[in-house]
């Protein structure tokens, strides 16, 4: 896909500062549009269905979060990446973004360079699993062959139980992206298997013994994601 064809949805309140991201995400050769707040974007993104939107949270008419939850909740926008850029740094705020569907977030100020850095790793990150066969994910020295239930780090033959084989194969299917741990109780287990919140937990240890810790983060009352080395 050309930059050009990457659509970009700028959502926030102060004018200035979409400027500046539509300057900068523009002169990257993306197309880029912007709204003023989550009711206006919600109107261009069932428009253009972009690629990515970058978005504030506090907003008059509709927040960030509210806006976010109405995408997620709509098929069209299953992998439309959402980055919230915002002034608000609390943990609660990343909780809540995540928990709505967030894929990143960014605390203001940030300088227009590492925000389009940003943009770029998500999109890359995107494309190299879209890209790839459906019983095959791969990212550098990271293997996993879902027909084989094998995984391979560094032509090393891993082999897993199965239940820790499908939690891994979830978090691989978007990485860098967070999975709640709702989510993952649905996806890996199923809504008529009760287990505990402690069962994902003992599962991602395991993984991260077999595998490496460096592939795992934990997002603290939200859920876990998988990390690619750059």
């Amino acid at each position: 896909m050309n930059k050009s064809d990457i659509k970009i949805l700028c959502v926030d309140d102060e004018p200035d500062i979409l400027e500046i991201l539509k300057y900068n995400l523009s002169g990257e050769g993306y197309d880029v549009s912007t709204a003023k707040d989550g009711k206006s974007a919600l109107k261009i993104a069932n428009d253009k269905v972009p690629n990515v939107i970058i978005m504030d949270i506090m907003m008059p008419n509709m927040d960030g979060i509210e806006a976010c939850e109405a995408l997620r909740a709509n098929d069209r926008f299953n992998d439309t990446l959402i980055m919230f850029l915002t002034a608000r740094g609390e943990d609660y705020s990343h909780i809540a973004a995540y928990e709505a569907g967030a894929d990143d977030y960014v605390t203001k100020p940030v300088k227009p360079k590492i925000l389009v850095s940003k943009v770029k790793g998500l999109l890359r990150r995107s494309k190299k699993n879209f890209e790839k066969e459906v019983d095959e994910i791969q990212f550098g020295n990271f293997k996993i062959n879902k027909d084989k239930y094998k995984v391979y780090v560094d032509d090393r033959s891993i082999s897993l139980p199965k239940k820790e084989f499908e939690l891994l194969s979830l978090l691989c299917s978007k990485p860098d992206k967070v999975f709640k741990r709702e989510k993952i109780m649905e996806k890996v287990w199923g809504e008529q298997v009760v287990v505990g919140d402690r069962t994902i937990d003992v599962h991602i240890r395991k993984l991260r013994e077999k595998i490496g810790n460096k592939y795992f983060k934990t997002v603290k009352g939200v859920g876990y994601k998988f990390i690619i080395e750059e």
